[in-house]
């Protein structure tokens, strides 16, 4: 209900700020709109060591390197445009599409946001449409590689909410606080992802909260998320437990991603003085399904020297909640039918090894070769553990956890 409200409060305050500007444009000059389009890219080869899974940069990739080809070009690979117009006094819009591997295994390009804002006041701005997700610190340059020193943010953080953007309305008030400028964020939407087909993630009645605040070379970034998460993943394996009565049908409302609140937190910080910089990123998510609840946290910091940048990365991801399940009690069943327990046991746990457990360490090098172009070299060590595949994907029955591997990468950033 209170959602509910949030929205229709948002939805009236854009209408009846559009009946204002209305209002206002009668008594303004007619403005000729401006527009600007700008771009981003990126051009990256990366290679692991792993032969039995997959290391890529997000969960929503088809493949990465290691497994399906010793060297990818498709981990960090990706071009972005974005038209940015504004239309009136108070009004400006902003479209942004993004070109990168799916798990379809296209480039087919996808519309990252497309929005329209009003700006109420100085500090004071309304947006709906296709909105970022007030989310990490990157959260508003997350595909745009050469804002950021490595060659792609941590996995180990990142990865846990792989969904960048939402459909909806947000509210961002900007206010002081001594020397401390802040920006506060609230929004409501939803978020359809296409899975391989026919499966999908729905996100539905997402509410969240987030707040910017900048004191000189110190910014913190604060944000809590929440959204009503399903899934047509593993609808089989919970239908097949259902058959089994109380004890399966327990399971099922355990571990099924059918209408489950999802809630994600996350604080970070970073300090950049300009000749070197220090970030760092903690968070929590609760899923109240097959996804687990999760812990995360990394530190980077890195030192400038002309037009170089050498940087070093801990980071680690690990699961609060169980990632083994004894699932149906085998030994209480008939004979019949403990074989076909005994599989959607199976079936269950492989689910469970999903939640990443993982540690890395990485170093690498940013030299700012030219303006608004960036060539970036990292190392990364990735060990997953506990039994998880950590963030690898397309495991074979040989991988092992605990193994570790090492990611030698390449990526040429540029902005025009």
């Amino acid at each position: 209900m209170q959602q509910q409200r949030l929205v229709q409060f948002l939805l009236l305050s854009l209408f009846g700020l559009a009946c204002l500007g209305t209002a206002r444009a009668q008594d303004e000059p007619v403005r000729t709109p401006d527009w600007r389009i700008s771009g981003f890219g990126t051009l990256g080869v990366a290679h692991a060591s792993e032969h039995d899974a997959d290391y890529t940069s997000s969960v929503f990739k088809a493949s990465g390197t290691g497994l399906t080809r010793r060297w990818s070009t498709d981990v960090d690979t990706r071009l972005g445009i974005q038209l940015d117009a504004t239309l009136a006094r108070h009004w400006s819009a902003v479209l942004q599409v993004v070109s990168e591997q799916g798990l379809d295994n296209t480039y087919r390009p996808r519309i990252e946001w497309a929005n329209i804002k009003y700006q109420v006041t100085p500090e004071l701005a309304l947006r709906a449409g296709r909105i970022a997700l007030p989310v990490f610190l990157t959260a508003d340059y997350r595909k745009v590689g050469y804002a950021y020193p490595w060659v792609r943010p941590p996995v180990e953080g990142y990865n846990v909410l792989p969904v960048t953007s939402s459909d909806g309305v947000d509210a961002t008030l900007r206010w002081d606080l001594g020397p401390v400028r802040n920006a506060s964020q609230v929004f409501y939407g939803h978020s359809a992802v296409a899975l391989i087909a026919p499966l999908h993630v729905y996100g539905r009645g997402g509410v969240g909260i987030s707040n910017t605040s900048d004191w000189g070379a110190l910014s913190v970034r604060a944000n809590m998320v929440s959204a009503e998460i399903s899934s047509d993943i593993a609808v089989d394996l919970f239908d097949a437990f259902n058959a089994f009565g109380p004890a399966g049908r327990a399971l099922t409302r355990r571990y099924a991603m059918d209408h489950k609140r999802m809630m994600l937190a996350n604080i970070g910080v970073n300090y950049d003085p300009g000749s070197w910089f220090v970030m760092a990123e903690a968070g929590r998510t609760v899923s109240h399904s097959f996804l687990g609840a999760t812990r995360n946290a990394y530190v980077s910091a890195g030192w400038r020297w002309k037009s170089l940048t050498p940087y070093a990365t801990w980071a680690r991801v690990r699961a609060v909640g169980p990632t083994l399940d004894a699932g149906l009690p085998t030994a209480a069943l008939p004979p019949a039918l403990a074989p076909t327990a005994a599989m959607l046991n199976a079936g269950l746990n492989a689910l469970l090894i999903r939640i990443p457990q993982q540690t890395s360490v990485a170093a690498g090098l940013r030299w700012d070769l030219h303006t608004n172009m960036a060539l970036k070299v990292q190392l990364d060590r990735v060990t997953p553990h506990d039994d998880s595949v950590g963030t690898f994907i397309n495991p074979t029955p040989r991988f092992r956890s605990g193994r570790t591997t090492h990611v030698a990468s390449v990526a040429l950033d540029f902005v025009y």
